[in-house]
């Protein structure tokens, strides 16, 4: 008798990055958020939702020991690998994409690390939503009036408002069939192409993206002013 397979759901954590907005820090995904780094945060996120497999953090080859030591630290050593990143998120991806022992079918999502509000529930839509449509990613409606500009010598013109309705502010966790990703990324980096985000490689090879409503709790920590930020949800949550 024939048993369907079971679908595996892989989660990539590009981590390498510098956070050279955070001047004078070390990396944000290390900055300690309620005690806890950043990136552990984000990671206890993933790890509670059932249906996610394992998790693999790409992160600079000098960083590996440390976040291993971390990961042993706080408990994720058997759902967690760490795999070196590259020069940018798109190679850092592309390295834990080739590391996976992942099938065609299998989902995998891309989160930002320092992230690390990422809730439960979203996860789940997420993995729906891939599930349903190939790929899909969490983004918020604009609530402000949408400017484009042209950018000269004196500053900026506008060129242009943008009706609210067709723009999402895209957020993590971004998802895809592992296949779709895959191809896609190939296809990249034999263009010689590099996106700003997952979504955007998937979308130039001809793919539909679906959008999962996100939360302005799911905030990016880009700014030592987000930590502080972050740090009041965080207080709100154990309320």
């Amino acid at each position: 008798m024939y048993t369907p397979r079971i679908m595996q759901v892989f989660v990539i954590l590009p981590a390498a990055g510098l956070g050279t907005r955070m001047a004078g820090l070390q990396p944000k995904q290390f900055l300690a958020l309620a005690g806890v780094p950043i990136l552990i945060h984000s990671l206890r996120a993933f790890a509670a939702v059932e249906r996610v497999t394992a998790i693999y953090v790409a992160v600079r080859k000098t960083d590996m020991e440390r976040v291993e030591a971390q990961i042993a630290e706080y408990g994720f050593k058997d759902r967690v690998h760490v795999v070196e990143g590259g020069d940018n998120r798109q190679e850092s991806v592309s390295h834990a994409l080739t590391a996976l022992p992942a099938e065609p079918d299998d989902i995998v999502l891309v989160h930002d690390a320092v992230r690390p509000l990422i809730d439960a529930a979203t996860i789940d839509r997420t993995i729906d939503a891939v599930a349903q449509f190939g790929a899909a990613i969490v983004g918020l409606p604009a609530v402000d009036t949408i400017k484009q500009v042209e950018r000269t010598a004196h500053g900026a013109l506008i060129t242009s408002t943008i009706p609210r309705e067709y723009v999402v502010l895209a957020q993590t966790p971004q998802g895809f069939r592992y296949g779709l990703l895959q191809s896609a990324f190939a296809e990249a980096t034999a263009d010689g192409f590099i996106g700003t985000d997952e979504a955007s490689v998937v979308e130039r090879a001809g793919n539909p993206v679906a959008v999962v409503h996100g939360s302005q709790v799911n905030l990016k920590i880009t700014q030592p002013g987000d930590l502080e930020l972050a740090e009041f949800y965080l207080r709100q949550r154990g309320r």
